[in-house]
């Protein structure tokens, strides 16, 4: 990129990202990107599959059957798994990334879940409009990386520390410029389509504090907004063209004090952010998967679970302590997903922590609930430095320490791809619909075709 040309993106990087979306052409897409966007399709579907039986799911496909589209709308997208009920794009996106998120199996990066926002919102505007997969690769491609270079210039851990759910306020930008360019957007369309994701972006991490079901709704939601964004922007709405870095009311001022405008530029389109995406082998939150992974590591050394007595530490990162460092108590599942002290005290009693690990009767074991109540957290400057590039830590019992620099699901673990098939398989097998997620990796795997083929794949029958 010229001298000029990169100085000239720092000072308008709206009207930057506006034009490396709108004029990217599929074969910008080098073959490893195309790889790990195929995988990230495969790992978000089959969480959405899994998450749609899920009572926050229902509750939100209620509100969506509610008005009906009429029977002669045409350009209408399905719930992941559903043949036969459908519903407006922007509604399908709603209901659909709220599923994604339903039981946090979700993939996650610069703190924030990509998948769950930008998928459901690209796969319901490919079916309706007739999108091929190939068009659906690139446009998820464009959305997870605007998502992820857009958090990491608001300074994701100072942003995280002022209460903000970044999946929310990150996600519409995302999930718009996927939409945007299934939807053939020109630079002026799609700089209006990041002005109106961006003035729709919010999400509070409030839920932390009794478990509420707020978290799952802010993907969908942000997927729903995008959807709107963009097709507003086809109709010639205007949003606003230097939302990210305009002094009054700008995106990037509202959400944190320690933004950044280079993040959002540097090797754009060389240099792909979403090459770091990590996806989950466990169904809690990402920032604890190093302890998960620790606490089996530490299973192997001494036989087997902690015995009476033996001390149990932790070392934190500032930010995750904040995030998970709470005291355990049993409640709502979330509480449970989002403990560092639960899921370290389950992963060493179990040597898991899948879903079987997270449902009513094991989140109330006094057993766990004990051994949770042991752990002692401490504080690690380390950890800081490292995190959220690697999402770090550390567990120790009785001085057998096992140190995590980065968790299963990153791209550090040769064997990610296989376990991230397996993962796939196993979802699937849980619902007791293995068919349906053979027939899904392989339409995944083949690339080609219309992008509503992998709906028709694990459409249940």
């Amino acid at each position: 990129m010229p001298e000029s040309h990169a100085q000239s993106d720092l000072a308008h990087p709206t009207a930057a990202l506006a034009r490396w979306a709108a004029e990217f052409r599929p074969e910008d897409l080098p073959a490893d990107l195309r790889k790990a966007i195929r995988l990230a399709i495969l790992d978000t579907l089959a969480a959405g599959r899994y998450g749609m039986p899920e009572p926050w799911t229902g509750m939100v496909r209620e509100l969506v059957e509610a008005e009906p589209p009429a029977a002669s709308a045409k350009g209408l997208a399905r719930g992941w798994g559903d043949a036969a009920a459908t519903f407006r794009p922007m509604d399908a996106a709603l209901l659909n990334g709220v599923a994604a998120h339903a039981f946090e199996l979700d993939d996650f990066a610069a703190k924030l879940h990509p998948g769950a926002v930008v998928l459901p919102a690209a796969l319901a505007v490919a079916e309706a409009t007739g999108a091929s997969l190939d068009d659906l690769e690139v446009a998820t491609a464009l959305g997870y990386e605007m998502m992820i270079r857009i958090s990491l210039a608001l300074d994701p851990n100072m942003a995280r520390l002022r209460g903000w759910h970044l999946t929310g306020v990150v996600g519409p930008l995302g999930a718009g410029v996927a939409v945007g360019k299934l939807l053939g957007l020109d630079q002026t369309a799609m700089a209006s389509t990041l002005g109106l994701s961006a003035t729709q972006g919010g999400g509070l991490f409030a839920f932390n504090a009794d478990g509420a079901m707020s978290k799952r709704l802010h993907p969908g939601r942000a997927a729903q907004s995008g959807v709107m964004a963009a097709m507003l922007a086809a109709k010639g709405f205007t949003g606003p063209a230097t939302v990210l870095e305009v002094e009054d009311g700008g995106y990037l001022r509202a959400f944190s004090d320690h933004w950044t405008i280079e993040p959002i530029v540097e090797g754009l389109g060389r240099d792909w952010r979403l090459l770091g995406t990590n996806f989950k082998p466990y169904a809690c939150c990402g920032s604890v998967h190093a302890y998960v992974d620790a606490a089996k590591q530490i299973r192997q050394e001494i036989g087997g679970a902690p015995k009476p007595g033996q001390r149990i530490r932790a070392g934190v990162a500032r930010v995750v302590d904040v995030q998970c460092g709470y005291d355990y108590k049993p409640g709502a599942t979330l509480n449970s997903q989002m403990s560092l002290r639960y899921c370290l005290a389950v992963a060493l009693l179990d040597g898991e922590a899948l879903p079987a690990q997270f449902r009513d009767d094991r989140i109330a074991d006094p057993a766990v609930t004990d051994l949770a109540g042991r752990i002692e957290l401490l504080p690690d400057a380390a950890l800081d430095a490292l995190y959220p590039t690697h999402y770090s830590g550390w567990a120790e019992v009785d001085g057998v320490r096992a140190f995590i620099k980065d968790p299963a699901g990153s791209i550090a673990n040769p064997n990610r791809e296989a376990a991230l098939r397996q993962k796939t398989h196993a979802l699937f097998a849980d619902l007791q619909q293995a068919g349906a997620g053979r027939r899904l990796e392989a339409a995944v795997d083949a690339g080609a075709g219309p992008a509503a083929g992998l709906l028709d794949a694990m459409a249940a029958g």
